[in-house]
């Protein structure tokens, strides 16, 4: 079990189950009750209730009672840690795939510089 502290891992805890995931899914096309959110899950409404639970301890989702109505709403900005700690990788990522694009562009020009003598000569089994 995550520490308090660790809202990171307390998220991606939350993000791990589908169905939480789901969940943010319809919520981050606008608020919605409680009973419209459980009618797409062949669950019991305890089930459901415990993962608004845990959407709602993770700072993902925040439930206001409106009357009858218990409606659940999106809380965006809990992702921001998640967004950071991706993007750190995102840029890793790119910065190889800059890199590959600079060495296969680099081995192209190479290749085009020799005329492709090289390549025609291997393919009919002469040495350059």
């Amino acid at each position: 079990m995550p520490s308090p502290d660790d809202t990171l891992s307390i998220v991606f805890a939350a993000l791990a189950d589908p169905t939480r995931r789901a969940i943010l899914a319809r919520l981050a096309e606008g608020g919605a009750p409680v009973t419209e959110l459980a009618r797409p899950f062949a669950m019991s409404a305890p089930a459901v209730s415990k993962h608004l639970r845990v959407l709602a301890e993770a700072g993902l989702i925040e439930r206001e009672v409106n009357a009858r109505w218990r409606i659940c709403h999106l809380r965006a900005e809990a992702l921001r840690g998640v967004h950071d700690w991706l993007d750190s990788y995102r840029r890793h990522w790119e910065g190889n795939l800059d890199r590959l694009v600079e060495y296969v562009e680099g081995t192209s020009a190479a290749g085009s510089a020799t005329g492709g003598r090289a390549t025609a000569n291997k393919t009919r089994g002469n040495k350059p």
